[in-house]
């Protein structure tokens, strides 16, 4: 149960985002975001990631103390922080949006962890507990993917942000671009230095492995599309990796199926193989996958260039993200003119080193 005092914050900070989103700077760059998604001219938008430093720059703001009121005021900050803080271009809805929570185990599995702390008692690393050591020795401890959505949790969730302030700011089930990480579900499974070797000592049973994967995925969005967990993906929603759905091309009130969605893919965890490796053992499920999305936008830190070949050949990739290990002068190039944004991602470093931002470095 949460106090009056939390239940008042809560209030306040609800009105606070209805402010935020009604700011004529809110407004103005909804508008830039739905440009910019059509490929239209005008300035790129800019977007610092907050998710690693939110110890800094939101928890010390947090007041409430039940599990509740704490979690929905650290949501409340999420959806305008960046706006107050920062100033960057990330827009503020006129709603609180909650996911379905749901859950996905790579062929049967629930991938679990252990954590290492540090003197505060910080996460401060981790490591994956693998299920597989050799794969062909291993092969019978893989089943079918299982999936779901904890329906009763998450409704629990929406009905307290109602009751606190959805007088102010309407909850609303929302969903962010549904994702598929193929090649991150084989490391957690096996850890990266036993997929490699798998390649190479059972290049079929390795095919056969990723085919499993992208059936799972592909059931999983069955499902998701079945049970009518699936909603629209053209406007506030998260687009894998750190931008906005916002677009007039796919419908924005009601969707029945994939094709009208936007979706995200990357595969981090092969930028030690070959580009020929990766076309004969990863690319197929990728393929697989990626066709049943409306649009794509593919990458995170891997360095597309690579793999461009076969990236290039996704008809419905609208976005790429150009990484700082990237050759960005090459895929400026593949991409002038195209209807395919390019997503950069400067390093990090000229903000968060030193007392001074190196300004011609991060430019």
């Amino acid at each position: 149960m949460m106090t009056q005092t939390e239940l008042e914050r809560l209030r306040m900070l609800a009105q606070k985002q209805l402010e935020v989103y009604h700011s004529p700077v809110n407004q103005e760059r909804i508008q830039q975001w739905f440009r910019h998604n059509a490929c239209q001219p005008g300035r790129p938008m800019v977007h610092v990631e907050m998710d690693t430093f939110e110890e800094e720059v939101l928890m010390s703001k947090l007041q409430c103390e039940s599990p509740i009121a704490r979690r929905l005021e650290a949501d409340l900050y999420r959806n305008f922080m960046n706006i107050t803080e920062f100033d960057d271009d990330w827009v503020t809805p006129n709603f609180f949006g909650i996911r379905w929570e749901s859950w996905f185990h790579p062929l049967g599995h629930e991938i679990t962890a252990h954590s290492a702390t540090d003197t505060s008692g910080r996460t401060v690393g981790h490591q994956f507990d693998f299920i597989i050591e050799d794969l062909e020795d291993d092969w019978d401890k893989l089943g079918e993917t299982k999936f779901g959505v904890n329906k009763e949790s998450t409704e629990k969730y929406f009905q307290a942000a109602q009751e606190a302030f959805g007088d102010i700011l309407p909850a609303k089930m929302i969903m962010q671009s549904p994702g598929a990480v193929p090649t991150q579900q084989v490391v957690h499974l096996m850890g990266m230095e036993n997929m490699c070797f798998a390649m190479y000592d059972y290049p079929d049973l390795f095919k056969e492995l990723m085919d499993r994967i992208a059936d799972g995925y592909l059931a999983y969005f069955n499902y998701l599309t079945k049970e009518g967990f699936l909603l629209p993906t053209a406007g506030f929603e998260l687009l894998n990796q750190g931008s906005k759905c916002f677009t007039k091309d796919l419908p924005a009130d009601h969707v029945t199926d994939m094709k009208q969605m936007w979706g995200f893919m990357d595969s981090q965890e092969t930028v030690s193989i070959s580009p020929e490796m990766f076309h004969e053992f990863i690319f197929p499920c990728y393929q697989k996958i990626g066709a049943r999305y409306g649009k794509l936008s593919y990458g995170c830190c891997e360095p597309v260039r690579a793999v461009w070949d076969d990236i290039k050949t996704f008809p419905n990739l609208c976005k790429v993200s150009i990484s700082p290990w990237c050759d960005e002068e090459f895929m400026g190039q593949q991409l002038k003119g195209s209807k395919i944004i390019y997503h950069r991602k400067p390093s990090p470093n000229y903000l968060g080193v030193g007392e001074t931002m190196d300004e011609e470095r991060s430019a």
